[in-house]
């Protein structure tokens, strides 16, 4: 397929394809935006109109099984990445899956299962953008030995942040029967830390639900059981802890994300976001070294600036021009397992080893 048009159906045209995937995909060269599939035809109508996209299939078996489809965009909430991973593959169609990566670490390792059955076929779970643009040159550094040991990594994650309101309608994150076992963002931001650090060896974690209460889409109350406030506290498998802390119901005062990595030689921060401006401008990035009198910025070098190219590297990937690295599906299970070692901590109050 090095030099085919690569023919990609959407299942699911939600905000983040829209966003991300329909305009990424469209600028590869080679590339035929050539289905949708909704949850009703005339809903898959309306986005091939929209983003003139040639054909609105009715259901997403009819998408799959036309062979005219090399790759499948998954767009849906997580409820249904098993199964449409799972009848991709067996089609013969790549599969690129909206993140998080399944309901639970179970369904994501039948889905790494699938892959390894299917070689041939390009797998790839869509990557968490926060710290892309920094991420190649901060992981020189920390290889390199800019903090040294790892001690303690410090993160807050308070991004969609608001006060108390039982007034406030259902998210699909807020559903279990929609999102599975991650809570808010915590899988998303597990996996850049992850990507710093390394992973989690043992958890433990606390939790609660501050609106205990939301309205459902017919506006009937219906009761929360995904919290919107936890704190996990975890061991590193190279050494070190971390303490992450994620909410979204606590008011609005606090900064979308502050990072520290403390070692033994030295001290990285990052406290800002912003997704608007050039990839250099993005994160404001400090540090400073044992002996240093005070931290100072640390500039991204331009030739280690990352950037939003994930439908690149899918086409890419297809093409044999490069590897998936973000995010493949062996690192999509390290996370999915993270996030159940969380549930089973914060509901049991016992610390939970990994790998599961």
């Amino acid at each position: 397929m090095a030099e085919d048009t690569i023919k990609i159906g959407f299942v699911g045209a939600g905000a983040n394809t829209a966003l991300r995937h329909i305009p990424g995909l469209r600028a590869q060269p080679g590339v035929e935006l050539a289905g949708v599939a909704n949850r009703s035809l005339a809903s898959s109508q309306r986005v091939c109109d929209e983003y003139e996209i040639a054909r609105a299939y009715e259901d997403w078996v009819e998408l799959i099984e036309d062979e005219e489809i090399d790759a499948v965009c998954i767009g849906t909430w997580p409820y249904m990445h098993r199964t449409l991973t799972l009848a991709a593959l067996d089609a013969g169609k790549h599969v690129l899956c909206e993140a998080c990566m399944a309901m639970d670490a179970s369904e994501a390792n039948d889905m790494l299962d699938a892959s390894k059955a299917n070689p041939d076929l390009v797998t790839q779970i869509v990557p968490p953008p926060h710290t892309m643009s920094a991420e190649a040159h901060l992981i020189d550094l920390i290889t390199d030995g800019y903090v040294g040991d790892v001690l303690h990594v410090n993160l807050r994650a308070f991004n969609e942040m608001n006060w108390p309101d039982n007034g406030t309608p259902v998210h699909w994150r807020h559903d279990r029967d929609l999102s599975g076992n991650n809570v808010m963002t915590m899988g998303i931001w597990y996996e850049n830390v992850m990507r710093l650090v390394g992973h989690a060896s043992s958890v433990q974690a606390q939790a609660q639900t501050v609106v205990k209460h939301r309205l459902n889409a017919d506006g009937i109350r219906a009761e929360m059981t995904i919290p919107d406030q936890l704190d996990v506290l975890y061991t590193l498998a190279g050494g070190g802890t971390v303490n992450m802390s994620v909410a979204t119901a606590i008011g609005t005062f606090q900064p979308p994300f502050d990072l520290w990595i403390f070692g033994d030689q030295g001290t990285i921060h990052i406290d800002k976001m912003d997704f608007s401006q050039p990839a250099a401008q993005q994160l404001r990035i400090t540090g400073g070294k044992r002996g240093d009198s005070e931290m100072s910025e640390i500039v991204v070098p331009d030739d280690k600036l990352g950037s939003w190219r994930v439908e690149e590297e899918f086409v890419n990937a297809i093409r044999g021009v490069e590897p998936v690295t973000r995010t493949n599906f062996t690192d999509g299970v390290k996370y999915m397992e993270f996030t159940d070692a969380v549930q089973e901590a914060w509901q049991s109050g016992s610390r939970v080893s990994l790998p599961l």
